[in-house]
């Protein structure tokens, strides 16, 4: 990785650690209108689709989708990388929480298994994607899958040229109080299917949430599945 991804990828934790707070606000405040009306119950009704008895949140946040799920049966444990988050998330309940990032969960530091794994809008770098995503099926229940939401690419580019590689962030529409926005890496649809393939992932299921409103995708959702060994 060169000087340049790395410090976009120290950057995305720093920005995140800054916006903390503002960002508790609007996710609690159910201030993000695609939430609000597409992506959260996506990725609630995607999930229970698997029928899973526990779950792991990747970039759990202050855990709004810990709770959702719990709130069905399901054992969840809710991981995020930023402290601030976790003790919002703790502080509320309703799951299990852990501080531990993504470098340390490809470092093999997370002791833990589960049917479901889940990366709701959590995977915002380069090698820090990849890190996390190689080591998913070392943590998979047998049968087990992950689901991956995220931008659907086709919107997200945007007028910018539709070819992988990092982008500016923003905070629009998520409400008043954020700072500097964090840097992400943009993927083509190609860009993330090559990306799972690379870390021992296929896709069983692709959904594509729409926005009630505009008709156009709010996001997709990616189901993947371990792919299994060559004979």
């Amino acid at each position: 990785m060169d000087r340049r991804a790395q410090d976009f990828e120290a950057a995305i934790l720093s920005v995140w650690r800054q916006n903390a707070e503002p960002w508790i606000a609007a996710v609690q405040g159910q201030r993000i209108e695609s939430r609000r009306l597409a992506t959260d119950n996506a990725v609630i009704q995607a999930a229970l689709s698997l029928k899973p008895r526990s779950a792991i949140d990747f970039g759990c946040g202050e855990g709004w989708l810990v709770r959702a799920l719990a709130a069905q049966g399901v054992d969840v444990l809710g991981l995020d990388a930023v402290p601030e988050l976790i003790d919002t998330a703790r502080a509320k309940g309703g799951g299990r929480f852990e501080t531990m990032s993504y470098a340390q969960i490809a470092a093999g530091e997370l002791h833990a298994k589960a049917d479901v794994a889940i990366c709701n809008f959590s995977l915002l770098g380069e090698a820090s994607t990849e890190a996390v995503l190689a080591a998913v099926p070392g943590l998979l229940e047998p049968g087990g899958a992950l689901l991956v939401q995220t931008l659907h690419p086709v919107v997200a580019c945007g007028e910018l040229p539709y070819r992988d590689g990092w982008r500016e962030g923003s905070w629009a529409g998520c409400g008043e109080g954020f700072g500097q926005a964090a840097p992400w890496y943009f993927r083509t649809l190609g860009g993330w299917l090559d990306t799972f393939a690379a870390c021992g992932l296929r896709v069983a299921r692709i959904e594509e949430p729409l926005h009630p409103h505009s008709g156009r995708p709010a996001s997709i959702i990616f189901v993947l599945e371990p792919r299994p060994p060559r004979a």
